[in-house]
């Protein structure tokens, strides 16, 4: 069996009209190059040659993964947990009003270590959290005692059983990205929500920063979304986009990793600039942002 993936069409639309962009370093763990392609008909992009699921868990093994490790090293983890704290009570807030409940049912998939079922569960929701990585789902137990489950338990679990389904930047490493819409589809109840955040190509830092951008993070992401691709592939699965919502503080996040990666270290009053600048074009179409909350039905 290979230990990668080559496409031949899109992995959305289906088309052939494929065309190759750039390559993009792995700048966290091998430091390995990958293409990244961009489909002319629905303007998804993929990387192209990516890690089978089975061999890809070696390109998430380091200690700079915040969202596996939680950790605080370094200056820009260090303002990620200053800043998680303020963005965990706006996402909970965001997915109240969404949904209209106070309390209710809730799927999170890709949990990482926890920090956003810790949140809803001390509002008093209902929780269940999927997380692929173990020692993730043991530093969850360790923050906040909660058992998470394995990744393969979506498949098992009940049919329209949830008022909230979160994926928070998850969906662009689901190597089976239609299985996973249709399973998440068949999970939510008839008025229920899906939340859906990832990264925008389209945005003003992924222009500034292009092959140095960030939010690449090949291979570890698949999958790259502009808005008018999400909206592609939520046709294709009978869903509905209700609501785009922006990531504010993403722009800045991204900003200063995509420095680092260009220059070598952080420019940290260059990249807050960029990161500034990305909201300035977002600021009157939500849909430019550095990162994207799609708010979705059936």
């Amino acid at each position: 069996m290979s230990e990668s993936i080559h496409f031949s069409v899109c992995p959305v639309c289906g088309s052939e009209n494929l065309q190759k962009l750039f390559s993009v370093k792995d700048h966290t763990v091998s430091g390995e190059s990958f293409v990244i392609m961009h489909c002319n008909d629905c303007s998804f992009r993929f990387t192209q040659d990516i890690p089978a699921a089975d061999v890809i868990g070696k390109y998430y093994q380091s200690e700079d993964y915040v969202s596996h490790t939680d950790t605080a090293k370094g200056l820009i983890n260090n303002l990620y947990h200053r800043v998680r704290k303020r963005t965990l009570r706006q996402k909970r807030k965001l997915l109240q009003r969404s949904t209209g409940l106070g309390k209710g049912n809730l799927l999170d998939v890709g949990s990482g270590t926890g920090a956003f079922i810790n949140e809803m569960k001390e509002q008093g929701w209902q929780t269940t959290g999927l997380e692929p990585d173990a020692g993730a789902r043991e530093m969850a137990k360790k923050l906040y005692g909660i058992e998470m489950q394995e990744m393969d338990i979506l498949f098992q679990l009940p049919q329209e059983s949830f008022d909230a389904i979160t994926l928070w930047h998850v969906l662009e490493h689901v190597h089976e990205l239609h299985g996973y819409i249709a399973q998440l589809k068949l999970l939510l109840k008839e008025k229920g929500k899906l939340f859906i955040a990832v990264p925008n190509y389209t945005s003003q830092d992924a222009a500034t920063y292009k092959e140095h951008w960030a939010a690449w993070d090949v291979p570890r992401h698949l999958w790259h979304f502009s808005p008018k691709a999400m909206q592609v592939l939520m046709q294709e699965h009978g869903l509905k986009i209700e609501q785009h919502k922006p990531m504010w503080f993403d722009s800045f996040y991204v900003s200063m990793l995509s420095s680092k990666y260009k220059h070598g270290k952080t420019n940290l009053v260059g990249s807050f600039r960029q990161g500034f600048l990305s909201n300035l074009k977002a600021w009157g179409n939500v849909q430019r942002c550095s990162s994207v909350i799609y708010i979705i039905s059936k």
